[in-house]
C-alpha cells in the first residue's frame, strides 16, 4: 500500500508509515509500512508514514486537481513516502509513522536534538553489529487512477539483518512494490542483489535472500532472544538518515501490549521503547544487553504531546512469520476470529445477558466470511478461548502479573487452526469449535500482485475499489455513499468486490457519459455484479444488442454491443493503452456456490476496523 505522502522522506526505521490515512495535524505512530512504496508522496499532508524507511530519489508526483485528505493514521518508520492508508475518512487521536526508508531526493532533514544517537561502549566493537546491513530498494508503484500503467520509480533505504541459512529480515514496507533490492554489509563498498522470498503485510516483515557466497563470507547470523521485561535495556541498530554508516541508539522497554501496525492495518503484539527510531531504521534489529535480537524496529508515534515513542516487532511475531513461511512455503498471514466485541464492564449489561460472573465479551457483529459466522450469533458472550478465561475488558492473563488484549491469543494461531470458544448464550454455557483464517476485506488495504485489475469497455474504465485508490483519488472525488460502504461494509462472500467506473475515456460511442467517474456499478443487464472478474465474464458472454450498466443512485448507461466492440481498438490506440483488461481477467471465470448464496444488503452501521471505532469499547478480533 504504498501511500503517497507529500512530505515523502522515508524514515530509516519505519516510523513514517501511515496506517490507513494520514492527518497532517495528527500525531504519527511510526509503524513500518511500505518503506518505499509511498515514495511518490501523493497523499502527503499529515498522513502517517513509516519512520524507519528513508526514501531516496523519489519523484513527488501528484495528479493535477487531486488533493488528498489529511487523515490521522498510524505511520511506519518510513514516514517519508510510504504510508498506511487505512484510516481513510477517520480522524485518529494518534498517528503512527513507520520510518523504513529514507529518500535520497530529500535535501533537507530536520533533527530532534533530544534523540541523540550514540554507540554504547559495550556494543562499540561487538561483532554481531556486522550482521546488520543496509537495504537499497527501487520501487515502482502502480497508478491506481490509470491502472494499466505504473508511476515513476523511486528509491529508498532501510535496514535488515542476517538470521542464518542465507536469509535476511527487514520490514515489508521497506520492499513494497519493489523492482530491485540490493544490500550492503557494514564496512563494505559492494552492493549485492537480494531476492524477496516473502512479505507479511499484516506483520510488516519481509524475508530476503542473497545468492552471492561472497556476501556471506565471515558472517554470523543474529540470535533471537526472549520477549523482554519492562525497563529492560534495548539497543536499536540500523542505517537511519543523517549519515551513511551504522547507527546505534539506546533506551529501555516502556510497554508491551497489542499494538496497531500502521502498514498492515492489523493489531499484533508490539514492544514500545524510548530509543530513537528514525527514517531508515526500519527493518533494523533491537538488541538486549546479551546481544540477542529481541525484535525489529518498524514504527514510531509522532505527536507534539509525546516524545521518544518507538515500536519494535517482537520475536514472537517474527517467529510466527518464519514458521508460517516454513510450513506453507509461502506466507499465509495471521488469522482472525472475525467478530466485533463489546466490553462487559457494566453490571446491568451482564445481568441482562445472564452472565453471572465478571467476565466475557459480547459479540456485536460477525463477519459473513468468517467461520465464526457458522457457530456464533449476535448476543453471545465469549468467556474463554482454548480454556483461557476472557475478562470483561476483553483481556486475558499474560506472563506472571500482566494482562493483554484477547486478540493476542488469536495471533498465536496459524491460518486454518481450530480454537475452542466457551460462550454463554441466553444464560446457558456451551463450547463451540471455530476455524481461524485471515480476514477478508471488502475494500482491501493492499492490492495483491502489485497491480490493480481493470476492464475497459467502450472507454468505460472499471476497477475494484481499494484503499490505495481512495487515497490516490482523494476522498472528495469518491462520494460519501461509496466511502461509507468502504468504511462500514463487510464482504458477504470471499472474492466480493466493490467495482467502480473509475473514468470514461471520451469517444463517440460513449457520448454523454464522459463526465462520469468513481461511480459504483451494481448490475449488468440485470445481473448483480460480484466482482470485476464476474463483470468481465458477463460482458464476454453477452449476446444482447445492448450493454446495460446500472450504477448507484439509479443511474443508467446503455451502449450498443457491436459498436462498443468495434471502437475498442481505436480507444486503446488513442489513449496509449496496451490492453483492454488486466492479465488476471483473461483467466476463465469460476463461479462458486458460496457466491450464489449472497444477497443484497446495504452497508452496516458499525465500522470495519479498530482504527475507526473511535473508542476501545468495541473491538474487532
Amino acid at each position: 500500500m504504498a501511500m503517497a505522502v507529500a512530505n515523502c522522506c522515508f524514515s530509516v526505521v519505519t516510523s513514517t508509515v501511515k496506517f490507513r490515512c494520514c492527518v497532517p495535524s495528527q500525531p504519527y505512530l511510526a509503524t513500518s509500512q511500505h518503506s518505499v512504496a509511498s515514495v511518490n508522496c501523493k497523499a502527503v499532508v499529515n498522513r502517517s508514514r513509516r519512520p524507519g524507511e528513508h526514501k531516496e530519489g523519489v519523484s513527488q508526483k501528484k495528479s493535477p486537481g487531486k488533493s488528498k485528505d489529511k487523515r490521522s493514521s498510524l505511520h511506519d518508520e518510513d514516514d517519508d513516502g510510504i504510508s498506511g492508508k487505512r484510516n481513510a475518512g477517520k480522524s485518529q487521536s494518534m498517528a503512527f509513522k513507520s520510518f523504513g526508508a529514507q529518500r535520497k531526493d530529500k535535501k533537507e532533514f530536520k533533527f530532534d536534538m533530544k534523540e541523540q544517537q550514540f554507540e554504547p561502549q559495550n556494543l562499540k566493537d561487538a561483532a554481531f553489529l556486522d550482521a546488520v546491513v543496509k537495504v537499497y530498494c527501487t520501487h515502482t508503484e502502480p497508478d491506481y487512477s490509470l491502472p494499466w500503467q505504473k508511476q515513476r520509480q523511486y528509491t529508498s533505504t532501510g535496514s535488515a539483518f542476517m538470521i542464518g541459512n542465507g536469509k535476511l529480515l527487514t520490514n515489508a514496507h521497506c520492499v513494497e512494490y519493489y523492482t530491485q533490492v540490493k544490500v550492503k554489509r557494514r564496512g563494505d563498498d559492494t552492493k549485492y542483489v537480494a531476492k524477496v522470498l516473502a512479505r507479511g503485510v499484516d506483520c510488516d516483515i519481509a524475508l530476503l535472500s542473497v545468492e552471492s557466497e561472497e556476501f556471506w563470507e565471515g558472517a554470523e547470523p543474529l540470535k533471537f532472544g526472549h520477549l523482554p521485561r519492562l525497563q529492560d535495556a534495548v539497543t536499536v541498530v540500523g542505517y537511519p538518515l543523517g549519515g551513511d554508516t551504522i547507527s546505534v541508539t539506546k533506551g529501555v522497554v516502556s510497554r508491551i501490549e497489542v499494538t496497531s501496525y500502521a502498514h498492515g492495518s492489523s493489531d499484533l503484539l508490539g514492544i514500545q521503547i524510548d530509543a530513537a527510531i528514525n527514517p531508515g531504521n526500519s527493518g533494523g534489529p533491537a538488541f538486549n544487553d546479551q546481544g540477542e535480537c529481541i525484535g525489529v524496529a518498524f514504527q514510531v508515534y509522532r505527536s507534539e504531546e509525546v516524545e521518544n515513542i518507538g515500536y519494535v516487532i517482537p520475536t514472537t511475531v517474527v517467529s510466527h512469520f518464519l514458521k508460517d513461511f516454513e510450513r506453507n512455503e509461502k506466507y499465509t498471514g495471521f488469522p482472525s476470529l472475525g467478530v466485533m466485541l463489546q466490553k462487559l464492564e457494566n453490571p446491568a449489561l451482564r445481568a441482562c445477558l445472564k452472565v453471572q460472573s465478571n467476565e466475557g465479551v459480547l459479540v456485536r457483529r460477525v463477519e459473513p466470511t468468517a467461520d465464526a459466522n457458522r457457530v456464533l450469533k449476535e448476543g453471545d458472550v465469549i468467556v474463554s478461548f482454548d480454556d483461557v478465561h476472557v475478562g470483561c475488558e476483553g483481556t486475558v492473563p499474560f506472563r506472571s502479573n500482566e494482562r493483554i488484549a484477547f486478540r493476542y491469543l488469536i495471533s498465536q494461531k496459524f491460518a486454518g487452526d481450530e480454537a475452542e470458544l466457551g460462550i454463554i448464550r441466553a444464560g446457558s454455557f456451551m463450547k463451540v469449535q471455530v476455524v481461524l483464517n485471515p480476514r477478508v476485506h471488502l475494500v482491501p488495504y493492499h492490492v495483491d500482485g502489485g497491480q490493480p485489475s481493470y476492464l475497459i469497455i467502450a472507454g468505460l474504465v472499471f476497477t475494484p475499489l481499494s484503499e490505495p485508490l481512495i487515497e490516490e483519488e482523494c476522498e472528495g472525488s469518491i462520494g460519501l455513499k461509496l466511502l461509507a460502504k468502504s468504511r462500514y461494509s463487510l464482504a458477504r462472500f470471499k472474492g466480493e468486490q466493490i467495482v467502480i467506473l473509475s473514468q470514461v475515456l471520451a469517444n463517440e460511442v460513449n457520448f454523454g457519459y464522459e463526465d462520469m467517474s468513481n461511480q459504483q456499478v451494481l448490475k449488468f443487464n440485470g445481473t448483480q455484479i460480484k466482482n470485476i472478474h464476474h463483470l468481465a465474464h458477463l460482458v464476454d458472454s453477452c449476446k444482447n444488442r445492448y450493454l446495460v450498466f446500472e450504477f448507484e443512485d439509479n443511474y443508467l448507461v446503455v451502449l450498443e454491443r457491436e459498436a462498443a466492440s468495434a471502437c475498442s481498438s481505436h480507444i486503446l490506440k488513442d489513449y496509449g493503452i496496451p490492453s483492454e483488461r488486466s492479465s488476471d481477467l483473461s483467466e476463465p471465470y469460476v463461479d462458486s456456490l458460496e457466491d450464489n448464496q449472497a444477497v443484497d444488503q446495504d452497508f452496516g452501521n458499525s465500522t470495519v476496523t479498530n482504527l475507526e471505532v473511535g473508542f476501545d469499547g468495541l473491538l474487532w478480533t
